[in-house]
């Protein structure tokens, strides 16, 4: 049974020591390590911007006259989370990163298998839980958001 000190959040910042790179069969840094959150935040912006960038030309604020600052403003936070949500669940299910996660170094993997493809169905598990916020940040004892330990991933670093 779980014990209370078995989760963590985002304000205490992702765990250390051995204990959590050990119980994951992760190396304590490099390659192949957990992700730490500046890394992670880090794409997570990027992702988000190409998102909103996607939405903005998709539909048609450009063509209203807008100055781009003002017509940013103009674009809808349903087709923005949209897009991010088709993405990331598309992106991570056939090579394993978004564009922030290969800006940052970043790849998402299976725990069990780290050679297999994400696939579509973990991807779409992780991504759903990853667009509703509160799982992605509150995070296991090992330093995995909640989406991630729901579909069986981890996000590790690539270099």
């Amino acid at each position: 049974m779980a014990s209370r000190e078995d989760f963590g959040s985002w304000l205490e910042g992702v765990p250390t020591g051995a204990g959590a790179a050990d119980r994951l069969g992760l190396p304590e840094s490099g390659p192949g390590s957990r992700a730490t959150l500046g890394p992670r935040l880090g794409a997570l912006v990027v992702d988000w911007a190409a998102a909103t960038l996607v939405a903005y030309l998709l539909l048609g604020v450009v063509s209203q006259g807008l100055g781009f600052w003002e017509g940013l403003s103009e674009v809808s936070a349903s087709a923005q989370l949209g897009i991010f949500a088709v993405t990331t669940w598309l992106l991570v299910a056939s090579i394993g990163s978004t564009i922030g996660h290969r800006i940052f170094g970043l790849r998402v993997v299976r725990l069990v298998d780290r050679r297999r493809p994400v696939g579509l169905g973990r991807s779409a598990i992780r991504t759903i839980l990853l667009c509703l916020v509160i799982p992605a940040v509150v995070w296991d004892a090992d330093g995995r958001g909640l989406h991630d330990k729901a579909a069986g991933t981890v996000l590790v670093r690539t270099r």
